[in-house]
C-alpha cells in the first residue's frame, strides 16, 4: 500500500496569487495547525533549492522539518522533498495548480509519506490520518488564500 495522500478545490482567485501564496512556505501557518513556526533558510528569491524550516506537532510530539523545492513551474507546479530526518517524513509533495476561467484556480496537494525506523510501523497510521484530513486540508488552503 503506497503511503499517499492528497487532496483538490477550487480557490476563487487567479492563478498567480494562488502560486505566489503557495510558493512561500512561511504561508503554511495560516492554514496548517500542526506547524508552530516556519521560516525561509535560503537567500534569494524562492525557486529550485529554496528551504524552509519548520517547528511542526504531530500527535503530542514537536519536531524540526526542513523541506527543500526540487521543482518550480511558474504558474502551476510547486514540488518539494523532506530533508529532514524523522521518523515518518514526506519524501515527496507538492502542488498542481490549473486555472479555471479568469479567477478561479484548482488546487491540488499530494505528499508520499515513508516511514523510518520505528516509522516504519506506524506511516501506515499516519497516512490514513493524512487521507482522513485531506478535504478538510484543502478547505483550509482555499480559507486562507481567500482571506482579504
Amino acid at each position: 500500500m503506497a503511503n499517499e495522500f492528497s487532496g483538490t478545490t477550487v480557490i476563487d482567485r487567479q492563478i498567480d496569487q494562488v502560486f505566489a501564496f503557495l510558493a512561500d512556505g512561511t504561508n503554511d501557518l495560516k492554514f496548517s495547525p500542526r506547524v508552530q513556526k516556519i521560516e525561509k533558510t535560503t537567500d534569494g528569491p524562492i525557486g529550485v533549492g529554496t528551504v524552509f524550516e519548520s517547528t511542526v506537532k504531530d500527535a503530542g510530539m514537536t519536531t524540526s522539518r526542513k523541506f527543500e523545492l526540487t521543482e518550480f513551474v511558474a504558474p502551476t507546479k510547486i514540488r518539494w522533498a523532506e530533508r529532514s530526518k524523522n521518523i515518518v517524513t514526506a519524501t515527496e509533495g507538492g502542488y498542481d495548480l490549473e486555472a479555471v476561467g479568469d479567477a478561479q484556480t484548482r488546487v491540488t496537494i499530494h505528499n508520499k509519506l515513508e516511514g523510518h525506523g520505528f516509522g516504519k510501523l506506524i506511516v501506515g497510521f499516519a497516512a490514513k490520518a493524512a487521507i482522513k484530513d485531506a478535504p478538510a486540508f484543502v478547505e483550509r488552503i482555499k480559507a486562507a488564500v481567500e482571506a482579504p
